[in-house]
């Protein structure tokens, strides 16, 4: 019979090396778990090597429409009376201005206000309404800029005194090739810039990991000078309209 003191002392042993198996199985389980936290950290995109340029592109192409705003002002001792006036003599524009060769689809009315005329108040007294002001303009698109000028004239001579004249300048109707154009050349210089970064920093150009764009240069607006002599045979020089792009872009270093 098995002496009782010696099963014991097995028992003791047996659960000592258990316990150890398991220390170590733990620490085991501890690494591995370290060991996935750290891989999972190096493939976390906010973690990576970065390097971020800015790029900048711009082309410059001939502008194929003149675009005008043309508006009248009458007075009136009533607003019908006021709004009447004006009515006719942006009418009579607008005849002028598509007998000149602008299609009347290419004319489209912008506003129409009409508001009150105040007298100076005398001393200790208040102004009162004298009468009343009204306006109304059109946006005029000319795409023939051969025929700019005279359009210009014969507008001012149906209009007379009453023509008021604003935001005159020279546009692309289409500008989507100068935009395309623009914007790759912007993103092609930000790579060039990025890959000297890189070759300096030791390191390889990775994937692109955001792209943030701006883009400017649209109008080409005419001088004051021009806009004062639109009553004689205005010289109108398109020149040509520069579409500019800056575009920011982050690449993965590796």
């Amino acid at each position: 019979m098995a002496d009782p003191r010696s099963i014991a002392r097995r028992r003791v042993l047996n659960l000592r090396s258990r316990q150890t198996v398991l220390a170590v199985a733990g620490s085991a389980v501890l690494v591995l778990g370290l060991a996935a936290c750290g891989d999972d950290k190096v493939s976390d995109p906010v973690n990576q090597r970065s390097v971020t340029v800015v790029g900048s592109g711009e082309v410059k192409g001939a502008p194929d429409t003149l675009r005008v705003d043309l508006g009248v002002e009458a007075t009136g001792d009533d607003v019908s009376t006021a709004i009447n006036a004006a009515n006719a003599q942006i009418t009579a524009v607008t005849d002028a201005v598509v007998n000149a060769g602008v299609p009347r689809e290419d004319v489209q009315t912008q506003q129409v206000t009409v508001s009150p005329d105040y007298t100076s108040p005398a001393p200790g007294g208040s102004s009162e309404i004298s009468g009343y002001r009204a306006t109304n303009s059109i946006r005029v698109d000319i795409h023939d800029l051969a025929k700019g000028s005279d359009v210009l004239k014969a507008a001012v001579e149906a209009g007379g005194d009453a023509v008021r004249i604003s935001n005159v300048s020279f546009v692309i109707e289409d500008d989507s090739e100068l935009v395309s154009n623009a914007r790759e050349e912007a993103f092609n210089d930000a790579r060039g810039r990025a890959e000297q970064y890189a070759n300096l920093a030791g390191d390889d150009l990775g994937a692109v990991l955001t792209i943030d764009e701006t883009t400017s240069g649209q109008a080409v607006p005419i001088s004051e000078q021009q806009r004062s002599t639109l009553d004689s045979s205005v010289p109108l020089e398109p020149g040509q309209q520069t579409v500019s792009f800056s575009v920011t872009v982050k690449f993965q270093l590796k």
